[in-house]
């Protein structure tokens, strides 16, 4: 079998993007790492091999959100069908590991969100609970430059309500964000007036996950394959970073 990993790098971000978005590490060189076991443990570089000490690294800055993540119900609102919604750490692992399948939407524009009609002529085969789903966009290609953000046709609450009554409690996208645009649906909220316009998706008032900034998804069959992807436990997280990695025989 090949495994395919399909997460983003977690990197030093450019200094010039904004707080919310941007991941700051320090790491620490072996010769810093020599210096400090010499100031805890008062072992001198000399009893070290090559004088060297460990390296570590610090996230001085790095929300749940950045990079390839999973989204919980808690993420999009306090209640999901008038219940607590969850957090990270409490959705089941069923949830995160099962066979998954594409939907290409390669050939949609940014923010042309994909209709629940537009999912099911997509489909390489009918789905079965638990499935996970992508939306396979191509917009990785732009992972980690300023327009990604603004970049993915995105999925309509139609379409995420009908992958729900599917059985899916799993889905994942390439781009940004699972709905379209976050500006694209700013201007369209405010031109409406109403409420359920921005962020029409998440806030679908469903119990659903969704992985967000996935990549190499165009390395995948449409189908035939399993998708891995453990959340870390982060205690009443919304999100949580994950190492999401397909499974192909």
């Amino acid at each position: 079998m090949a495994l395919i990993d399909l997460s983003a790098p977690i990197r030093q971000d450019p200094a010039e993007w904004p707080d919310v978005l941007r991941t700051d590490i320090e790491y620490e060189s072996h010769a810093q790492g020599a210096k400090a076991i010499e100031e805890i443990f008062g072992v001198k570089p000399e009893l070290l091999r090559d004088r060297e000490g460990w390296t570590t690294e610090t996230f001085l800055r790095f929300g749940t959100h950045n990079s390839t993540h999973v989204d919980a119900p808690w993420h999009y609102n306090s209640t999901i069908g008038g219940k607590p919604a969850k957090p990270i750490d409490e959705l089941p692992l069923e949830w995160f590991l099962a066979a998954g399948v594409i939907v290409d939407a390669t050939d949609r524009a940014d923010g042309e969100a994909l209709s629940a009609a537009d999912v099911q002529e997509r489909l390489p085969r009918e789905l079965a609970p638990l499935d996970i789903v992508l939306v396979r966009t191509g917009r990785d290609e732009s992972y980690g430059k300023p327009e990604y953000i603004a970049l993915g046709p995105g999925v309509s609450a139609e379409a995420t309500r009908w992958l729900y009554e599917q059985g899916i409690r799993v889905m994942g996208i390439d781009a940004w964000g699972w709905d379209k645009p976050l500006h694209l649906q700013a201007e369209e909220a405010k031109q409406s007036g109403k409420a359920g316009v921005f962020w029409a998706a998440h806030q679908v008032d469903l119990d659903y996950c969704q992985i967000e900034r996935l990549c190499n998804l165009g390395a995948l069959p449409d189908e035939g394959f399993q998708v891995a992807c453990f959340p870390l436990r982060i205690e009443g997280g919304s999100a949580a970073p994950a190492r999401v990695v397909a499974i192909v025989p």
